[in-house]
């Protein structure tokens, strides 16, 4: 299971690199709304996995996934290509996701199935990884699912989970440490640490 989170990650780095979502960004300031199209074919879970690391609610979760890219799309004029795409597009999902907490003044549980719709376009994944990984993650804080959502779904370093969470790296790297061998103890174990 932690080698298919790896998977995820590895395939998430790989469909967001920068030579990918900076055309189509440069296509959006010129208009192309198909480049939009293209956009969010690319970075959609990427987004939605943000938004819903936050909210913990799908319908939240799907709801700024959609005003993000329609968010983009009205200030893609504002877009410079300074560090890479992905996470300009993510700092749009993370603000509207944080509207939306204030808006609603607190979190929700998550419910399981939300989580196993990260993992759903992936073709990597089966019904079987998803239920495991769907027990394995309800053993994590809030937080180091977070950590390790945003590493497995985004395929960021750690240095960019910390930069868009607003914590010191060794907070995240100690985080994804201790949520990784909570997932090893269950996945290993059968039980939840």
């Amino acid at each position: 299971m932690l080698i298919l989170l790896e998977t995820m990650a590895e395939e998430s780095r790989r469909v967001t690199a920068p030579d990918i979502l900076e055309p189509l960004l440069v296509r959006m300031q010129a208009g192309e709304q198909e480049a939009l199209a293209e956009l969010y074919h690319h970075a959609r879970t990427a987004v939605y996995g943000l938004a819903l690391s936050y909210l913990k609610n799908t319908h939240d979760a799907e709801d700024v996934t959609q005003d993000t890219f329609v968010r983009v799309w009205e200030n893609v004029h504002q877009y410079q290509s300074r560090g890479t795409p992905l996470a300009w597009v993510l700092t749009v999902a993370r603000n509207l996701a944080l509207m939306k907490l204030r808006e609603r003044g607190k979190t929700e549980e998550l419910e399981p199935e939300s989580w196993e719709r990260l993992a759903a376009d992936s073709p990597l994944v089966t019904v079987e990884d998803r239920q495991v990984l769907r027990t394995a993650l309800e053993g994590l804080t809030d937080e180091e699912r977070q950590v390790v959502t945003l590493h497995a779904v985004t395929g960021w370093k750690h240095k960019e989970i910390a930069h868009l969470l607003d914590l010191p790296l060794s907070t995240v790297l100690s985080k994804y440490r201790r949520a990784l061998q909570k997932l090893r103890t269950i996945l290993e174990g059968g039980e939840k640490p």
